[in-house]
């Protein structure tokens, strides 16, 4: 069905074309508003205005046991030197507005990149050399192309935030028979506006050679994720699956206020008052008198302080079936009803990979070494601290399973949904499993406050208890297990002991 079919009058109608690609690569634009009417130079507190760019497109990965897997892929277009420290790629305009920097040429994806600016933002030449989304084509397709990152690139946006999301599509050079077009859909997400949902049946479908800008409000905390929703099963198994948080507005309010008085008075501003524009499905708890900590952050607007933590860990889980992705990179045909996952990967690495620090890089076809699994998966709590799990699931055929032994799962959140009734009493949970299958996720604090059971130097694990998802596909090394490990202090950019 997707296949290259010729008329008579095919190929003189391609060779008529192929003059004109670089003009239709003018199609590309990004888009980041320095004011926008409901932020038009509010202080931080009413949220602020974020921005991100993404390329839809096909690369490689590395498995634990060496195997090299294709896939089909996002790969950043901003954010870059953010994403390889393993943190989000989502950026303010003054650093989104300022073109990408490689240290040895604007072109060259080879190597980190050394500012967090969009990829090949040009000086606008009818508006005066200003910055405005105009683009050179070129930067964009050096970087994009071959460049997948799995998990897809990191988003993280606080609530009252307003995202601009820039998909460009740069197409898929190990399959020049196929026209794939690209979309992204915030699973689960509150999103009102149907033409944002990257579903193709109500939005838009982003073609080769274009771009689309994404518009979403963030009025729900928790942990989401998206995808592509263009033939999901295909798409979602070949790797086009990434991670998506949104921080709570009870992280704004200042240290040593009453959280529970903070949120009431966010309900006199109408940006951020429930029952108008924005659903509040959590109830607040009963009257306390808890105060912001100095330290740390919350996972949702408990008002009562029970989410809060020092350090935070997405962890996608997602699997792969190795001949499924070997004939995604031919010409056969794929056979959806046999697909089987072999490979089984945290933040796409299966243990030892998921605690190597650092990015790991894979060879493309081009020869040349990229990125291509950026999340390490190991976890450092720090003595008398908390670790925020944030564990969504994104496969296609399996139910997962992580158990952790030592340090009870103390669970929150279920599905982006903080658990409590709607007289405000939570209704979390210690376990020392939790099961997803794909489209869930859940919000796990690790406590190891107690220095009592706690002593730096500790180490424990996170793994699967489905025994046939501890290894790879030829029974090697893989799988889903990580370590958590308990140190003195954890540093607060790299997450790194100390």
């Amino acid at each position: 069905m997707r296949r290259i079919q010729l008329c008579r009058w095919g190929l003189p109608t391609l060779l008529f074309f192929i003059p004109a690609l670089p003009i239709a690569a003018q199609s590309f634009r990004v888009q980041c508003p320095t004011k926008t009417t409901l932020h038009p130079g509010l202080a931080a507190d009413q949220g602020a205005i974020k921005c991100q760019q993404i390329s839809g497109g096909d690369g490689y990965a590395t498995m634990a046991d060496g195997t090299q897997t294709y896939l089909f892929a996002f790969g950043p277009l901003s954010g870059l030197k953010d994403i390889e420290s393993g943190l989000p790629g989502t950026e303010t305009p003054n650093v989104f507005n300022t073109p990408a920097v490689f240290p040895s040429s604007p072109y060259d994806s080879s190597v980190p990149a050394i500012s967090n600016g969009a990829v090949g933002l040009a000086p606008d030449p009818h508006a005066g050399g200003a910055y405005t989304g105009h683009v050179d084509p070129r930067p964009i397709m050096d970087v994009g192309v071959m460049n997948g990152n799995m998990p897809a690139p990191m988003m993280a946006i606080d609530e009252d935030d307003e995202f601009f999301l820039t998909l460009t599509n740069v197409g898929q050079i190990m399959r020049p028979d196929l026209f794939e077009q690209h979309t992204v859909h915030f699973h689960g997400y509150p999103n009102a506006s149907s033409f944002y949902d990257g579903v193709p049946d109500a939005s838009v479908a982003i073609n080769i050679g274009g771009s689309f800008t994404y518009y979403y409000l963030a009025p729900d905390a928790g942990t989401y994720f998206w995808h592509c929703h263009v033939t999901p099963p295909e798409h979602l198994q070949m790797g086009m699956v990434g991670q998506l948080y949104v921080r709570p507005r009870q992280n704004r309010v200042p240290v040593g206020s009453i959280l529970y008085a903070g949120l009431q008075a966010q309900q006199s501003d109408l940006r951020t008052a429930c029952g108008t524009d924005i659903l509040c499905s959590t109830p607040l708890p009963p009257s306390n008198s808890v105060s912001r900590a100095n330290t740390g952050n919350y996972a949702y607007n408990d008002g009562d302080g029970s989410t809060y933590y020092d350090v935070e860990y997405p962890i996608q889980i997602h699997g792969f079936d190795p001949s499924f992705h070997f004939v995604g990179m031919t010409f056969n045909p794929e056979q959806f009803v046999d697909m089987k996952d072999k490979f089984f990967l945290l933040n796409g690495r299966s243990y030892p990979d998921t605690v190597t620090p650092g990015p790991l890089k894979t060879q493309s076809a081009d020869g040349a070494l990229r990125f291509s699994q950026p999340l390490p998966t190991i976890i450092n709590i720090p003595l008398r601290g908390k670790a925020l799990l944030r564990i969504s699931d994104l496969d296609v055929s399996e139910f997962q399973t992580l158990a952790s032994l030592g340090i009870p799962m103390h669970v929150i959140g279920i599905n982006a949904r903080l658990l409590r009734d709607l007289a405000g009493n939570n209704l979390y949970y210690d376990s020392n499993s939790i099961t997803l299958g794909g489209g869930e996720s859940i919000d796990v604090i690790l406590d190891a406050t107690d220095d009592t059971k706690y002593a730096a130097g500790n180490k424990y694990y996170l793994y699967t208890t489905n025994l046939d998802h501890l290894s790879n596909d030829a029974e090697n090394f893989g799988g889903l297990m990580t370590e958590v490990h308990i140190c003195n202090a954890v540093d607060p950019a790299t997450k790194a002991c100390n």
